[in-house]
């Protein structure tokens, strides 16, 4: 299967506001704070109270932001795929997808590479809580995949093969994150760029198709 469409790039998003850029900074460092105490405590261990506590915020303006305590961590898992589907804006005609994320998909891989994030995918793992967490970011991403996936080809988002596609690029990328989360675990001097071999790996096997 291959991911080269032809067309023209989508138009970028417009700024954020102020507010809506102090909210995102808000929710990221709760989310920073949970990552550490669920490493230091467990999740089990953890409770609501004590991540509002080390963000500096009130447990009510915790709960404004997030439903449960474990999705505290959603706004580090998103992230990352939050910079892919942005670098995809910039998709340029007649160049194959692959081909563009290896070589521009570097704010995605700054974001895959932060050690607070690594050990997020890590736990996500083993915990059946922050696991969900995961996959929801990732099935939340497909309709923005799809939409971005569809007007390059024409086709309508809803479309099956567009549908199929935009579910091979998604699971590619998770699948990337995770095996770099785990070499890095093993050994963590490796150098950042190492994420681009995991990436380039996994979108090799997505665009072979599937085995006979």
């Amino acid at each position: 299967m291959a991911f080269g469409v032809h067309g023209a790039a989508e138009r970028p998003h417009p700024q954020r506001s102020l507010s809506e850029r102090r909210r995102d900074a808000l929710r990221v460092e709760v989310a920073r704070e949970a990552v550490r105490l669920f490493l230091a405590r467990g999740v089990a261990a953890t409770t609501g109270d004590q991540i509002a506590r080390a963000a500096g915020i009130s447990t009510r303006t915790l709960w404004r932001h997030f439903p449960t305590k474990e999705s505290c961590v959603r706004p580090l898992l998103a992230a990352g795929l939050d910079a892919a589907t942005a670098e995809l804006r910039g998709w340029p005609p007649r160049t194959d997808l692959p081909d563009f994320l290896l070589d521009s998909c570097g704010e995605a891989t700054l974001r895959a590479a932060d050690p607070a994030v690594l050990d997020l995918i890590r736990m996500t793992l083993t915990e059946p809580a922050l696991r969900a967490v995961w996959l929801q970011a990732h099935d939340d991403a497909l309709p923005v995949l799809c939409a971005l996936l569809a007007g390059r080809s024409g086709a309508d988002p809803d479309d099956l093969r567009v549908r199929v596609h935009a579910a091979t690029l998604n699971g590619a990328l998770r699948a990337a994150a995770e095996e770099f989360a785990q070499r890095f675990a093993d050994d963590p001097s490796i150098p950042d760029t190492e994420i681009i071999d995991c990436l380039r790996t996994a979108l090799a096997a997505a665009a072979e198709g599937l085995p006979y």
